[in-house]
């Protein structure tokens, strides 16, 4: 995997992870929760930014994040598909934020100690508001795995759907940092006396291009304005 396409990587997991927790928005179980998930869905698409513009840099065609975010199809994405599944209840988007931005800080962690200062400045960041989004997950997870009956089912359910999608993060550069992210996760899941899943069936191909037909629909949201009106400003 070439710089560029790694930095792609990270870019397109934020932009989708930012749109799909936009989502929630008005939609959320309470009205506190409806702006924090709105602030980390901003937080998300703040480092989207930045790590598509870096992109466009490297990769030297004079692509911008407009370009980047409005005018690829799904095939051009790289993100991880985890981030791409539909919301689902509010168990499901807890237990994908709490996987997915615990990773999100691993990453960004390794990055501010790499030798590209321009990803360690970005890193240096975005892993702030990473943990801040860790914390509120972990939060949630706890809260309702340690719940009621009801509670419990639906988040021990909702880890059991999204956990094969975990897999995917650890492809290529970022195999090693699996253990140190299980062992957090763990940590989460005995305070929510919640089981971890077992290993098994794991879907792949989002870093190069094979997603779920779910990105699809997102795309044709997300991009639908750009595209009717081609160059159109504010």
């Amino acid at each position: 995997m070439t710089r560029f396409e790694d930095v792609l990587g990270l870019a397109d997991d934020a932009l989708i992870a930012a749109q799909r927790l936009g989502e929630w928005c008005s939609r959320a179980p309470e009205m506190e929760e409806d702006i924090a998930l709105a602030n980390i869905a901003l937080d998300q698409l703040g480092a989207a930014r930045l790590l598509l513009a870096y992109a466009g840099e490297l990769e030297g065609r004079g692509r911008g994040e407009d370009d980047f975010a409005f005018l690829r199809d799904d095939r051009e994405f790289r993100n991880v598909q985890l981030v791409e599944l539909a919301n689902g209840d509010f168990a499901v988007t807890m237990a994908k934020l709490l996987l997915l931005s615990a990773y999100q800080r691993l990453r960004y962690d390794r990055l501010v100690g790499g030798p590209d200062e321009r990803l360690a400045a970005i890193a240096a960041k975005a892993r702030k508001e990473s943990a801040y989004h860790v914390d509120h997950s972990s939060r949630w997870v706890v809260r309702l795995g340690d719940g009621t009956d009801e509670s419990h089912r639906r988040m021990q359910s909702a880890v059991d759907a999204v956990w094969p999608y975990t897999h995917e993060l650890f492809e290529g550069p970022s195999a090693d940092l699996r253990e140190p992210w299980l062992a957090e996760i763990d940590k989460v899941f005995a305070e929510a006396t919640l089981a971890r899943p077992a290993d098994g069936w794991a879907p792949t191909g989002g870093r190069r291009g094979l997603h779920t037909e779910a990105l699809s629909r997102l795309l044709a949201e997300m991009q639908v304005l750009h595209r009717a009106h081609p160059g159109a400003t504010w």
